[in-house]
């Protein structure tokens, strides 16, 4: 059998419930992916974004619904060693890349507060931009169940207010265009272990500007600090990453000092003066 087909019976057989079996239900529960869609899926180069692409291949195999995909790859200006191995990657996980260039890193280069934001925003209009090039209507990208958890609590922590990374979105730009996290509900330790079971080696981060990103005063990375606390939180409670998910599906309005949609902030008070 050859690797790549070794790696797609993997995700269908042997990690089902924990990969496979969860990336069906966000599909499924959050009706990320309908009849006739046009999906770009995003790939980065790392484990998360390439097992996406695997996934979304293997839905297109079983899948009733019918719908097509491309599998995209934005170089914002990696250096040559990265970029082969995104190419080598592709190859012997049998995707079928496009890869187009882009100047963002250069830009970057020269922006001294928070290049990360800009980065962030430049390569999401580029995609989006690539997106409506390519006719498609939905943009897929590898953010996974910890990434929701993190992006909770650094949102809590050092945003002062409750909000998290949601399964889908539509664009404030691109009229027609949604952007949907099929790997949703999937847990990074299992994206880890499918990793290391089919022996596979991927990129971490070709970015650049990696060290601003993120950072404390001491020099460590808030997202990492986020993954250590939840990893240590674990110890006691074993279930509060999922605690901490479902309490963002069950918000109890009646018990909270306010709340805000669209902008616009509402206080308890003006329900409890009437």
């Amino acid at each position: 059998m050859e690797k790549y087909k070794e790696i797609e019976r993997s995700i269908i057989k042997k990690f089902r419930k924990e990969i496979w079996s969860r990336f069906v239900k966000a599909v499924q529960e959050y009706e990320l992916i309908q009849e006739n869609d046009k999906v770009m899926v995003c790939i980065s180069g790392g484990k998360d974004s390439f097992l996406l692409a695997k996934c979304i291949q293997e839905l297109q195999r079983h899948s009733k619904v019918k719908f097509d995909a491309c599998y995209v790859v934005m170089d914002p200006g990696y250096n040559e060693i990265n970029k082969n191995h995104i190419l080598e990657m592709a190859q012997i996980l049998n995707v079928p890349i496009q890869m187009f260039s882009s100047d963002i890193f250069n830009i970057v280069a020269g922006i001294e507060s928070n290049p990360c934001y800009l980065c962030a925003r430049m390569r999401r209009g580029h995609l989006y931009s690539k997106a409506k090039e390519l006719g498609c209507n939905k943009i897929a990208l590898g953010h996974h169940f910890d990434d929701v958890i993190e992006t909770t609590l650094l949102s809590m922590f050092y945003g002062s207010e409750i909000k998290t990374m949601m399964p889908k979105l539509h664009s404030d730009h691109f009229e027609g265009l949604e952007l949907i996290r099929p790997l949703y509900l999937v847990k990074e330790e299992d994206i880890l272990s499918w990793k290391k079971y089919n022996e596979l080696t991927f990129i971490n981060c070709a970015c650049r500007f990696t060290e601003n990103c993120f950072i404390n005063d001491d020099g460590t990375s808030k997202r990492l600090e986020m993954k250590k606390l939840i990893k240590d939180l674990r110890k006691i409670n074993k279930n509060v990453d999922y605690n901490i998910f479902k309490a963002l599906d069950n918000v109890n309005l009646n018990c909270v000092l306010g709340t805000k949609k669209e902008g616009k902030y509402h206080s308890f008070l003006e329900d409890y003066k009437k």
